[in-house]
């Protein structure tokens, strides 16, 4: 069974570095933050390493969940690189760029060291039910040999093409939810001030054409009863669609509705902070219209 080092424990990477656990594999663990390193180090009786190089040092998968590909480069610049021994594979969890993902695959190449770009959707709750999407780019047989570690905490794994096309997708995804969110929130909204029920709206829309995961689950879960749990921050889908523009433009493709809603998720960023859940946007659209969906 291939030993493998996780490295990254927020929110998400600690449901699947314990499933990793769970299902057998050889784990280390290292999180930045040191201390949360160790509580979950000690509750799920792994080792501790105090570096990301001791990690990595006998792993032959190196897993890291982070919050940009910044910071998984910067991680592996500071000297993790040198530690991953020939032959084995970085499997990139975060949420990245491709541009940044293609410079690391190919400075890890030279080492003789696979990169796959793995981004996941499913948020909190996926990864404690190890039911996952799993976008992977880079190549066939690498993606084949690692499939084993992917599946301790994923149940749908796509091969989208090379490295990079990971990335790609789960950007243009996050664009579309928060489309599909900014979009819904003005809709019931205009229909809240007009003197119809959000409620008795959705009812309708979640029959007919215009629905969506917005519309079907976000907004009847977590708006209309005013509850806004913090699943995954505002600030990380503001991320997500800057990336999505990003590789619009890249690709010179005219992406309007996609710069517009970047450009909208920064706005809501700034106006709710760096620890609003990304459904909170809903509040910004509120507050400019003077209504409430409830």
């Amino acid at each position: 069974m291939q030993s493998v080092a996780f490295l990254g424990l927020g929110s998400i990477g600690r449901p699947m570095a314990r499933r990793l656990k769970a299902a057998g594999f050889p784990l280390t663990v290292w999180n930045r933050t040191a201390e949360r390193a160790t509580v979950f180090a000690n509750e799920i009786g792994v080792p501790l390493s105090r570096s990301a190089r001791d990690a990595i040092k006998d792993a032959d998968v190196v897993a890291i969940c982070l919050s940009t590909s910044a910071d998984v480069e910067q991680v592996l610049n500071a000297g993790a690189i040198v530690g991953i021994k020939s032959g084995a594979t970085v499997l990139d969890l975060t949420s990245g760029d491709p541009a940044t993902s293609k410079r690391m695959a190919a400075a890890l190449a030279t080492k003789k060291i696979a990169f796959i770009d793995a981004p996941v959707s499913g948020g909190v709750k996926g990864a404690e039910a190890g039911t996952l999407t799993v976008m992977c780019g880079g190549d066939a047989k690498d993606i084949e040999r690692v499939r084993p570690v992917i599946e301790a905490f994923g149940k749908t794994i796509v091969h989208c093409g090379p490295v990079g096309s990971g990335d790609a997708v789960k950007a243009m995804n996050q664009a579309l939810l928060a489309l599909t969110i900014w979009g819904t929130g003005e809709v019931l909204v205009a229909l809240a001030k007009s003197g119809v029920s959000p409620r008795v709206a959705l009812e309708v829309i979640n029959a007919s054409s215009g629905r969506s995961n917005a519309s079907m689950n976000l907004f009847p879960e977590r708006v209309l009863n005013r509850s806004f749990p913090r699943t995954f921050r505002l600030a990380l889908m503001d991320k997500d669609a800057r990336i999505a523009a990003q590789i619009a433009r890249d690709e010179h493709v005219p992406a309007p509705l996609t710069q517009l809603v970047a450009d909208l998720c920064s706005a809501a960023r700034m106006e709710l902070g760096e620890e609003a859940d990304h459904v909170e946007t809903v509040q910004v659209i509120e507050r400019w219209a003077g209504a409430q969906i409830k």
